[in-house]
């Protein structure tokens, strides 16, 4: 796993707070503020319950933190490191009420962010060995963009545009309401900066042709068959970068990928992947 750059604390605080605002409501947490003694200490193991790729080790380091100033946490798996079932992932140590009022945000933010890491570890590994790179896409939680995005970098994905002012990436209803290919690219070029690149979806060989007929910096070649793809690919002939999408999973990425497209886009990485199960243990009181 190549070395990994954190997010800056001001992406990622805006974010966390509003989680423990939400959770900690108007009278913070009833329970542990009536049943721990306020002087009592502790220290808890963040212990993954099942295999997979850890993601958002600073997202729940903040969570903590912004609950109590003075607690600590010790990371022994870092993000990106692929953990077994039972390994601990990071150890947290300070108030006891404080540990208690910040574990579920914590927890809800690094079970789903090591969740989108492990799904996507799992679809890189089954291309490995193939040109093409896994990427997510625009379909994340609202508000969680960049620490998603963050989430399948840590899986070993990259990311595709970030929002829609990144690149122009003109797709079916454009097309429709631009009247076709030729006048949405026309006008595309007309409106774009020197920096901006121009992606155009198909579905269909002869859209593709007409794409690259008028030149575009990449296709996304949508639902098209292997058999499909394979021709597209020889058509664009390097032209233009190759994306292939719709509903790919570690079980046919390999086939898309042998078909030499130059990206596989999974929306799915960001909106439904499934958490990966991780739990916080007390260790010591003191």
């Amino acid at each position: 796993m190549s070395f990994l750059p954190p997010l800056p604390t001001i992406l990622i605080e805006p974010v966390v707070r509003t989680a423990l605002l939400e959770d900690l409501g108007r009278a913070g947490d009833l329970t542990s503020d009536a049943v721990v003694p306020p002087q009592l200490r502790a220290s808890m193991t963040l212990s993954a319950r099942q295999a997979g790729v850890i993601a958002g080790l600073d997202a729940a380091a903040l969570a903590f933190r912004l609950v109590d100033p003075s607690i600590g946490m010790e990371v022994v798996r870092p993000d990106g490191a692929r953990v077994a079932a039972g390994e601990v992932v990071a150890t947290v140590a300070g108030p006891a009420r404080g540990l208690l009022a910040g574990e579920r945000t914590a927890l809800n933010l690094l079970c789903h962010l090591s969740g989108i890491a492990t799904a996507t570890r799992a679809i890189v590994e089954a291309v490995e060995g193939q040109r093409a790179r896994i990427v997510c896409t625009r379909k994340t939680t609202p508000g969680l963009r960049a620490l998603e995005k963050y989430a399948v970098r840590a899986g070993g994905g990259a990311n595709h545009r970030f929002g829609l002012d990144d690149a122009i990436l003109i797709k079916d209803n454009h097309i429709a309401l631009a009247g076709g290919i030729k006048p949405a690219v026309e006008r595309a070029r007309r409106h774009a900066g020197h920096m901006v690149k121009i992606e155009v979806e198909v579905d269909t060989l002869p859209q593709l042709e007409e794409a690259l007929a008028i030149g575009v910096d990449a296709v996304l070649l949508d639902n098209m068959s292997t058999e499909t793809l394979s021709r597209a690919v020889a058509m664009v002939g390097g032209r233009a970068v190759t994306e292939a999408s719709g509903r790919i999973t570690p079980q046919t990425a390999p086939a898309v990928a042998a078909t030499g497209v130059d990206l596989i886009s999974v929306g799915w990485l960001t909106h439904s992947a499934p958490i990966l199960d991780i739990g916080l243990d007390f260790a010591a009181a003191g």
